[in-house]
């Protein structure tokens, strides 16, 4: 007993796991009292019990656990967590309860089971018990079967899904159990209750007795449906109406309600599918072709016994396919004929849906053998077809059926109108719209006259059939011509079709099931009379809404339908009619001899008219009797005015017919072009057209005047219809019935008729936009240009407002008109299909699909060139092509990369040509594209991306999502393509309004891929899971999570809610859009939002709405018809409203509340309100903020911005917010904090269009702010900044682009050091964009403000930073290297202590960011303080517009790869920006304002005042301290140190610093002033030593214009042609100079041949007018220097440059091409100019080139031409030198590392002695030549040890100047390769010192000079002790500032000056060393730039000084004190 009590005292949960079984089933015992008790099912207490519910069920003793099930029962009803807890109890209630031999314990556990269905976890339960029949214990699975039975008898077949216990059924039949058996006999009995005959397939295989005796016990079941008697917790509802049945006892009264929901099972889906394919004989396509009909007889029968199979595993039948439609279509034995047939009908009905992509190549071949005649021939293809439409829609098929309706041979036009009436019983009126129906039955009624009568049954059966389906009223408008016999036969044909599901009654029936036209469209259709519906129409429906609108418009018309088919009466009817209406002297003068009787019989009859009702007006009685004799033929002028002026009367006010209509249209035509009844003819045609619709009137209108001769008519017909079509709109009118119409007149030889032509186009241009031209392409240029003028007239209008038509039309046009509107509303797609399009079928030729099967990739190339060719020449195609798709789709996978890239080329042209049609093809070649995007080469994925791109905007989305084929692809484990696919599907899917259900098959992929170990595919899925829920709902996906492992089920769960959060609206339907299809039929179109658009969009892309829109609607004349637009009438209320709003929204829209604001701020921190802080904004907040907003913002503008559906009304709003900031800057000022909240509810929603005018309009706010002085307070900063920055991680470049321009503003208005807290945090973000993007900029805040911006302190933060170094994410590492070589650049080495500790590889990775990326030499001076930084902020930050802040300094960027040239040409254009005064260095280091002075500048601009305090005190004293010689070190003294004394070389280097100028004038300006020197011989000379630079300036202008400048439409292209034009009339000047143009470097030459054969690539030069002018230009220029540069330079620049166009992949073969061309040429005059080129330099650098590409390589390339090309120059060389060519080797290293060296040994060895052909060359070049190479090493070895040593250094570089003028092209490279540049840079002044004192041009004194420590051979060399002179300070002290980014004022270039002496002009290194430049020009444009930099200062100086002379001060405190002068008189003229 001691025992007993010890367990006693334990706690509940502990007794249930005690070891003793009594303490346990004493805890059971209390447990389940316990669960009884708790009435709160989320209390805590049931958490304790989670983990133990599997042992109460499996407990090991018997009654303990019988307690136990009961408890867990009572858990499981109670519990919110039971269902948690499903899989592991069931599984343990199977295992350990079900084999149980107590009846009792089994009962419970099945209760449990059927427990956990109820709490929702039917599929779970399902899974474990049917795992549980595969158990051995055969008690075990009889419960199994039987809990199955019971769930299925309670819960019903919709909660119990079948399939997966079907599969499993047949398999328990066998079981030797009979316990068992016996049990899945009740099982199946339960089954079939609920899916009867589907049972039936699936159990065709048990025993033969067992299946007879469950037929029997199915014949006795009764025949009504099961009910559901149990239900789910979430269907309490549908329980409740359930027990009120029972309680009434009406179990049959709504009998019905109940199967309803339950879907009907398909006996197909419970099928498994059997795999066909591995199974053929393995030599069946042998067979199949074989020449004995035997053979080919054994292959079909083999295939036909696995085609019988009723479900087939998908796979790739193509071949297959293939196979059999070449036996249908060319076997002439009948009977193979008839057993393909067969098999084709298998394949067809066992793949269903996944043989459509199969579809369109087999039906035209079966349509065409149907012209055998053979019964049973006949019957088997008739199978084959019909199986084949199943698997496809009528739409994608219809275009082959209708390609044999008119077929010679009457068997085919049967047998298709049989297989299209078989076809339409399976439609529906979706399924068969109206556009189908205006395709087919024109044909039909051709066949309805055929002279076969078995044609024209066929064709009455099948209009018959469409009647039934579609009802009537909607065939009717397309019989009107039929007689009434006719008719009466189709009508029969009618009654006797019986339409599947026994819809017998017909329309009435189908219109309720056709569930497409939106609920909304029911009141609007009851809403007044039809008249009065026509409505806005807002670019119409998208195309798929077509099915929607033809019932809409067809349901409106029908009260109306008989007013407007009016039979036509005889004349004594009519004559009848008139008498009771008019008088009878007007009846009795109308056809008078005296033609005043008859205008006073006119006058009589306008009078009756105009007093008569419009319920007695006989319309069509009246006209007839004006048309009597004389009719139209009236003489007399005045009487026809009268008549037709009656005529316009007629037609306003009565119920004018069509029939009407026709009687008067021929007068009216007639006299529209005479001078005096022409207006009155028109106005007539204006009434009639608001009559009888626009559309309709306008063809018939047309067709009869282009049937006349008369050319007037015609003109004054067209410009009518011009003008007819701005009142009427567009809606409705049928271009195709135009345009050949219109193509005519524009033939016509009147230019009247022509020009009223293209008028009429320009209208139509208004409507249809672009496309139009389309129709015209083939016209001539001169007519074209003129059609492209008038459209250019109308380019960016906007058509009027439509203000007729709206009245009758819409009772009164038929349903063509309404169906042509249908097409015009889903916009320019719909354009598309009018076009002329050609059959190309028969071009795809079997030899080219076989081309492009073969094995060799070239052959297949060829193929795929000649599909493209074929394409390319028709232009628009039919969808029919063949069996091209199959062709295709097997080269998407081919191995050869670039005939993939070429095929997705080809699939992108076919877009284009098929339009949309392509639809068709979307399964057979769309899903293979997106197969490609799991390719492993980028490029390749990219051009697939595009191509996807191109099809879906032709297709839509919808195709893409039908089906399985997405999800399978999503299924393949690439992450290429599941990170593509979900990219594409996330940016896809919230432009849609609704997605196919099939759309729920990619969940379960879409969840793999969030837990995908490829961070990518999970950020992807991410990404793409509210766009999936916001279509399928969150409950539906959280649903779908239960067939997750317990593992990944809660991450993904808590993803789902954080998805749900961000969870985007879905797109607002068409504003009106059951009002705009149904006022399709008016003819009036679009009468409000319709016109305003030149070019219509499909509605879901309308996200940018023209915003002119409410005023074009404000002011237009509405009728009372459109007023009445129903529920769904946006438009017609507001335009009613309209002036009242415009009153209520002319006042202010902020309102001033006296510390409004103050009083917000206090109650927020007395917590009396919300804290504006939360991670996703929660109604509360919203609500808090319009409680907040009501008081201070006027009422229409909250309404405005809280609009709950409409976005434009939130864009609309923002606008008026920025219009009036200026007026309402106090108002918006004391509101602040409301609109910034307001806006970081917009930052948490996804609607692009919202967000960007959002930073559109903070953008416009901040600088505002800045110049009023406002200050954030820290309120408005905490509850803005954290969101704003969390849209810095945006996807969308743009979006980052702006916030990043916003933040920078925000520097202005809130301080930067309290910025900088906030972007720390937002480095903490999970998004790695937000990440980099906060990185970056705190490197700005540190560059811009320095180390004290970093808050709290600078070494907290940079610990923060540094942690990022290691990110995962590349672009993170980047920027947080970026940042702290920021850091680095402010404080130097210091950084490393305050950034702490970091690993190994960060540290070297950051070591080599700052050896990389940082300023030279660390600035020593200490960081400039808060203070400095804030008073030069407005120096530094002028931006021109916003968006120019987010230029950045290239270093900045996380792209490591920028290349440096990029980098410097954006320094140069920060030089010339500042040289121009513009405001472009947004984010430039701060830089001490005194070397920023331009002084005239400032002293002549007296309007800068507010600049003044701004400057920043110095003590200039400093400077005039004398100076200590500190020890000597070697420091790099600029190499330009000397230019900046030459007056005239500083003017030049200033000019040639604008040629690069970003502004084309400023290019312009200086190119002219550098031409106007070229062409002067005697000033020529002074460009000497500036070419380089020069050449420099002009290939970056080139590459700017090329980049830049062609790219920007605002840019007029004449500029830019003037621009270039000016660049290659400088180069031809330039080049014509031999002199001049020797001095071009080879770097630079290589440069200058890049840019211009990339100019004369550029295909949008072509464009510009005389652009072929300008590339024969480039051509000579090209010519021009390669004839005139240094030979040797221009030759190597070429072998470089051929070497990098061959090594880039992306580069153009033409440019290769080109170069290889300039080699040619200069190999062809090689024997003219070996004698000046050093052939070491040309041989290392083919050395160079063959290390790149070795021979084996050369060959391996697409062209042959490279290889060949070094060939010939190689044997030219030796052909001219002979042996001699291999003592030129001396440059090259190591000659083994290429082959260079063992060609030439076998082209000498080959060529024979060449050494006599060079006995002409020069004597230096013979010297040279005959210098060995040990020799020449040994002569320079020896100059430059004396350079280097202290004593001979004079001599040395004296010998070496001698040296260079007698071997003139010695190459120095070796030995200059690896000294310093400072050496090469003393050296240099050495040899020009020399030159000068030799040339006599000046002296420099070479004390001056420091002298290098360097040894070339030996160890370093003491340095000469001379003292040296305080210009070597000045020289360092500039070289440091030109480190740190400082300027170098003017004044310090004089005190140089002064120090150094006269000043000398320069030549460069290159001139006197001929060091080749390896590199390309980017090594020397460093110093370039530098002296670009100090030469404009320098002439900046002397432009200010009075005299130009070079005279200086007197010493360097004499130039201080007068800076410091000029500074204090700027100051006092400011004050």
């Amino acid at each position: 007993m001691g025992d007993d009590s010890e367990w006693m005292k334990l706690p509940i949960d502990q007794k249930c796991e005690h070891k003793v079984w009594k303490a346990r089933l004493n805890g059971y015992e209390d447990a389940l009292k316990l669960f009884q008790r708790i009435e709160d099912e989320k209390s805590p207490e049931w958490g304790k019990y989670l983990g133990l519910l599997k042992k109460f069920v499996t407990d090991s003793n018997a009654v303990a656990q019988l307690k136990g099930l009961e408890a867990a029962l009572a858990y499981v009803e109670n519990a919110h967590l039971a269902g948690k807890t499903s899989g592991e109890v069931v599984s343990g209630v199977v295992s350990k309860v079900f084999n149980q031999p107590k009846a009792r314990a089994k009962e419970l556990g099945s209760d449990i089971c059927l427990m956990y269905i109820e709490i929702e976890k039917a599929e779970v339960v399902q899974d474990e018990l049917i795992k549980g029949l595969d158990n051995k214990n055969p008690k075990i699975v009889v419960t199994c079967i039987e809990t199955l039975r019971r769930a299925l008898s309670e819960f019903g077949s919709k909660i119990i899904t079948l399939k997966p216990v079907v599969k499993v059924l047949p398999k328990q039949f066998e079981s030797r159990e009979k316990a068992v058996r016996d049990e899945a006999k009740l099982l199946a009995v339960e089954i079939y209750k609920w899916i009867r005959d589907a049972l039936r397939p699936p159990l065709q295989g048990i025993n033969s007795v067992q299946l007879k005796e469950l037929e029997e016990e199915w014949v006795k079941l009764p025949t009504t449906a099961p009910k559901q008697s149990r239900f789910l917790r979430s269907q309490q509802a549908l329980k409740a109406k359930f027990e009120q049945q029972q309680a009434a006892g009406g179990d049959e009264a709504d009998g019905d309600d109940h199967d309803k929901p339950a879907p009907q099972i398909d006996p197909y889906e419970l099928l498994e599918p059997v795999e066909i394919l591995s199974k053929l004989p393995k030599d069946f396509y042998d067979k199949i072709e074989a020449k004995k009909w035997q053979e080919r007889k054994e292959a079909m029968e083999a295939l036909e016994t696995l085609a019988k199979n009723p479900k087939l595993e998908n796979g790739d039948y193509g071949d297959l396919v293939r196979a059999l439609k070449k036996v249908i279509g060319k076997d002439a034995n009948v009977m193979l004929v008839t057993l393909a047939a067969k098999c084709l009908a298998g394949l067809a009905a066992g793949l269903r849906k996944k043989f459509g992509t199969y579809a369109g190549h087999v039906v035209p071949t079966i349509l065409e053998k149907f012209k055998e005649k053979k019964p049973q021939v006949v019957q088997a293809l008739q199978e084959a077809i019909d199986a084949v439409f199943l698997t496809t829609t009528l739409q994608n098929i219809s275009e082959d059926v209708l390609g044999v309706m008119d077929n010679k041979n009457p068997s085919i036009k049967q047998q298709a109108s049989l297989f299209l009436a078989r076809s339409f019983r399976h439609c529906t009126q979706t399924t068969l719209p109206k556009s189908m129906l205006k395709a087919f039955c024109p044909a039909f009624l051709k066949q309805v006259n055929d002279s076969a009568p078995e044609v024209r049954d066929a064709a009455y059966e099948a209009l018959g059939t469409a009647m039934k389906v579609v009802g009537e009223k909607a065939v009717n408008p397309f019989l009107a011509d039929l007689d009434k016999l006719k008719l009466d036969k189709i009508k029969e044909s009618a009654d006797k079709v019986e339409l599947p599901g026994k819809r017998g009654g017909g329309a009435e029936k189908v219109a309720p099931a056709a569930k497409v036209a939106p609920p909304a469209a029911n009141p609007t259709r009851s809403s007044g009379p039809p008249k009065k519906a026509p409505a806005a129409k807002s670019g119409g429906p998208p195309k798929k809404g077509k099915s929607a609108s033809a019932p809409s418009a067809k349901g409106k018309k029908v009260p109306e339908t008989k007013e407007f088919i009016e039979t036509e009466l005889s004349i004594e009817v009519c004559e009848e009619k008139s008498s009771a209406v008019l008088p009878a002297s007007c009846m009795q003068l109308l056809d008078s001899a005296n033609w005043k009787e008859r205008l006073a019989s006119m006058e009589e009859f306008q009078k009756a008219v105009e007093q008569m009702d419009k319920s007695e007006m006989p319309c069509q009685a009246l006209v007839r009797m004006l048309a009597k004799k004389p009719g139209w033929k009236e003489t007399n002028f005045q009487v026809m005015q009268m008549k037709l002026h009656i005529v316009g009367l007629i037609a306003q006010k009565g119920s004018f017919s069509k029939t009407s209509a026709f009687v008067v249209l021929d007068g009216l035509v007639d006299k529209i072009g005479d001078v005096k009844c022409g207006v009155k003819a028109k106005e007539g045609l204006t009434a009639t057209a608001e009559a009888c619709s626009l559309p309709w009137t306008a063809e018939q209108v047309v067709s009869m005047v282009f049937a006349q001769k008369n050319p007037k008519n015609q003109a004054e017909t067209l410009n009518w219809l011009a003008n007819a079509m701005k009142e009427f709109g567009f809606a409705g009118i049928n271009v195709k019935g135009f345009i050949n119409n219109v193509k005519t007149a524009l033939g016509a030889t009147n230019p009247a008729v022509r020009t009223a032509a293209i008028t009429l186009l320009g209208v139509m241009y208004l409507y249809m936009g672009a496309p139009l031209r389309m129709f015209f392409e083939d016209e001539k240029p001169a007519l074209l240009k003129q059609i492209d003028d008038e459209f250019e007239k109308m380019q960016g209008q906007s058509p009027p407002a439509a203000f007729r038509g709206a009245k009758k039309g819409g009772t009164e046009e038929d349903g063509e008109e309404a169906d042509d509107q249908e097409e015009d509303g889903g916009g320019a797609p719909d354009i598309m299909d009018l076009l002329p399009r050609t059959d190309v079928s028969d071009k795809i030729t079997q030899d080219m699909v076989d081309k492009m099967s073969d094995k060799n990739w070239k052959i297949r190339k060829e193929g795929l060139d000649e599909v493209a060719a074929v394409i390319s020449e028709a232009k628009f195609i039919k969808p029919s092509i063949g069996e091209l798709p199959m062709a295709l789709k097997g080269r998407l996978n081919d191995s050869n990369k670039i005939l993939c890239q070429q095929t997705l080329t080809i699939l992108q042209q076919m877009a284009v040509a098929m339009g949309p049609a392509l639809k068709q093809h979307v399964k057979s070649l769309g899903m293979p594209i997106i197969t490609v995007l799991g390719d492993s080469k980028t490029n390749v994925r990219a051009a697939a991306m595009t191509t996807l791109q191109a099809w879906v905007e032709q297709t839509g989305m919808k195709d893409w999502l039908e089906g399985d084929d997405l999800s399978e692809e999503l299924k393949r484990e690439n992450p290429f393509l599941r990170q593509e696919v979900l990219g594409w599907l996330a940016e896809k899917l919230p432009t849609m309004r609704t997605v196919p259900s099939d759309l729920m098959l990619c969940v379960p992929y879409l969840y793999t891929c969030l837990e995908d170990r490829n961070g990518d595919v999970r950020k992807k899925a991410q990404d793409a899971l509210p766009t999936f829920m916001m279509h399928l709902g969150y409950e539906k996906m959280l649903k779908a999570t239960d067939k997750l492992k317990p593992a990944s089920k809660e991450p993904v769960s808590a993803l789902l809610e954080k998805a749900r959060a961000v969870m985007p609206a879905k797109p607002a339907p068409p504003p009106g859009k059951a009002g705009a299809t149904k006022s399709i039929s008016g003819g009036a179109p679009a009468a409000k939002s319709g016109p305003s658009k030149a070019k219509p969009k499909p509605v879901i892309d309308d996200y940018d709405d023209d915003e002119p829109e409410p005023e074009t609607k404000s002011k237009k004349v509405v009728k009372p018809g459109a007023a009445k637009k129903g529920v769904l009438g946006k438009k017609a209320p507001v335009t009613k409203a309209n002036a009242k709003d415009e009153e209520d929204r002319s006042g202010v829209i902020f309102i001033l509340v006296p510390n409004g604001k103050e009083q917000r701020i206090k109650e927020e921190k007395g917590l009396k309100v919300l804290k504006w802080n939360f991670q996703t904004p929660r109604d509360e907040y919203v609500d808090q903020l319009k409680t907040q907003m009501s008081t201070c913002f006027a009422r229409w503008l909250q309404d405005e911005l809280f609009h709950a559906s409409d976005f434009q009304r939130q864009v609309k709003a923002i606008g008026v917010m920025g219009e009036r900031m200026e007026d309402e800057l106090e108002g918006t000022v004391s509101c602040l904090d409301l609109i910034l909240k307001w806006f970081t509810l917009r930052f948490f929603e996804t609607n692009s269009t919202v967000l960007m005018k959002v930073l559109e309009y903070l953008k416009q706010l901040f600088p505002t702010l800045s110049r009023e002085n406002y200050h954030l307070n820290e309120y408005e900063a905490s509850s803005f900044i954290p969101y704003l920055i969390l849209k810095v991680g945006e996807s969308k470049d743009v979006v980052r682009k702006d916030v990043r321009a916003i933040l920078t503003m925000l520097c202005k208005v809130y301080p930067a050091s309290k910025v900088f807290p906030f972007l720390m945090d937002g480095t903490k973000s999970k998004n790695s964009k937000q990440r980099a993007e906060c990185l970056e900029e705190l490197g700005c805040l540190i560059e811009n403000y320095g180390m004290n911006v970093c808050q709290p302190t600078p070494a907290k933060s940079l610990k923060e930073i540094a942690v990022h170094i290691g990110d995962r994410d590349n672009s993170v590492r980047n920027a947080a290297l970026n940042t702290v070589v920021a850091v680095y650049n402010v404080c130097g080495d210091q950084v490393y202590k305050l950034i702490g500790n970091l690993s190994e590889k960060e540290m070297s990775m950051l070591e080599e960011r700052v050896k990389r990326s940082a300023k030279k030499t660390p600035a020593a001076a200490p960081p400039p303080n808060r203070q400095t930084a804030e008073r030069e902020r407005p120096q530094r930050e002028h931006p021109s517009n916003p968006n120019a802040t987010f230029m950045r300094k290239p270093a900045q960027q996380p792209q490591e790869e920028v290349p440096n040239k990029l980098k410097i040409m954006y320094r140069t254009y920060r030089i010339q920006a500042r040289a121009q005064n513009a405001e472009r260095e947004h984010s430039h280091p701060s830089i001490p304002k005194e070397f920023q002075l331009d002084l005239d500048i400032i002293e002549n601009d007296h309007t800068r005042v507010s600049e003044l305090p701004d400057l920043v005190q110095h003590k200039l004293e400093e400077l005039l301290e004398p100076i200590m010689m500190p020890e000597p070190k070697i420091r790099s003294v600029s190499p330009h140190f000397d230019d900046l004394h030459n007056s005239t070389a500083s003017t030049i280097n200033f000019v040639i610093s604008q040629v690069a100028s970003g502004d084309i004038n400023t290019s312009i300006q200086a190119l002219a002033q550098i031409d106007e020197v070229l062409r002067q011989e005697d000033k020529a000379d002074a460009m000497s030593g500036h070419i380089d630079q020069f050449l420099i300036a002009t290939f970056m202008q080139l590459r700017l214009i090329y980049n830049t400048h062609m790219a920007d439409d605002r840019l007029d292209k004449k500029d830019i042609f003037k621009l270039y034009s000016c660049i290659i009339g400088n180069m031809l000047s330039l080049f014509s100079m031999e002199s001049l143009a020797r001095e071009a470097s080879m770097g630079v030459l290589k440069d200058l041949m890049h840019g211009l054969i990339t100019l004369m690539l550029d295909a949008r030069v072509e464009d510009i007018e005389d652009g072929q002018q300008l590339i024969r230009s480039v051509n000579l220029l090209v010519v021009r220097v390669l004839e005139k540069s240094d030979q040797t330079n221009i030759l190597s620049a070429l072998l470089v440059l051929l070497q990098d166009s061959l090594t880039t992949s992306s580069g153009s073969p033409m440019f290769s091409e080109l170069v290889m061309k300039c080699l040619w040429r200069m190999i062809r005059f090689l024997p003219e100019t070996i004698n000046s080129i050093n052939l070491d330099r040309i041989l290392l650098d083919v050395h160079n080139f063959m290390k790149v590409f070795p021979k084996e390589k050369l060959k391996q390339l697409k062209s042959d031409v490279p290889h060949r090309t070094l060939k010939t120059l190689l044997h030219t060389l030796c052909k001219l030198t002979g042996n001699k060519i291999l003592d030129h080797m001396s440059m090259i290293e190591n000659r083994n590392e290429s082959e260079l060296e063992a060609h030439l040994r076998r082209v000498v060895k080959h060529s024979g002695n060449f050494s006599g052909m060079k006995s002409d060359r020069g004597t230096e070049k013979g010297q040279d030549d005959r210098m060995s190479k040990a020799k020449v090493s040994d002569i320079l070895s020896e100059i430059f040890k004396k350079i280097g040593s202290k004593e001979n250094t004079k001599e040395g570089l004296t010998e070496l100047y001698e040296y260079k003028q007698k071997y003139s092209d010695a190459d120095l490279e070796p030995f200059l390769r690896n000294t310093s540049q400072f050496f090469q840079s003393y050296v240099e002044r050495g040899l020009r010192m020399i030159e000068s004192e030799r040339e006599g041009k000046g002296r420099i004194q070479p004390s001056s000079t420091v002298i290098p420590q360097h040894g070339l051979d030996s160890g370093p060399v003491p340095l000469n002790g001379e003292e040296m002179k305080p210009a070597v300070y000045y020289e360092r002290l500039k070289i440091l500032r030109q480190r740190q980014g400082l300027e170098n004022n003017s004044r310090q270039a004089q005190l140089l000056q002064q120090v150094e002496g006269d000043s000398v002009q320069t030549r460069p290194i290159t001139s006197l060393l001929s060091k080749p430049s390896v590199a390309s020009s980017t090594d020397m444009l460093q110093s370039k730039l530098s002296q670009l930099k100090e030469s404009r200062e320098s002439h900046f100086q002397q432009e200010q000084s009075h005299s130009h002379s070079p005279a200086r001060s007197s010493s360097p405190a004499a130039n201080l004190d007068d800076l410091k002068k000029r500074l204090e008189r700027i100051k006092s003229n400011r004050q």
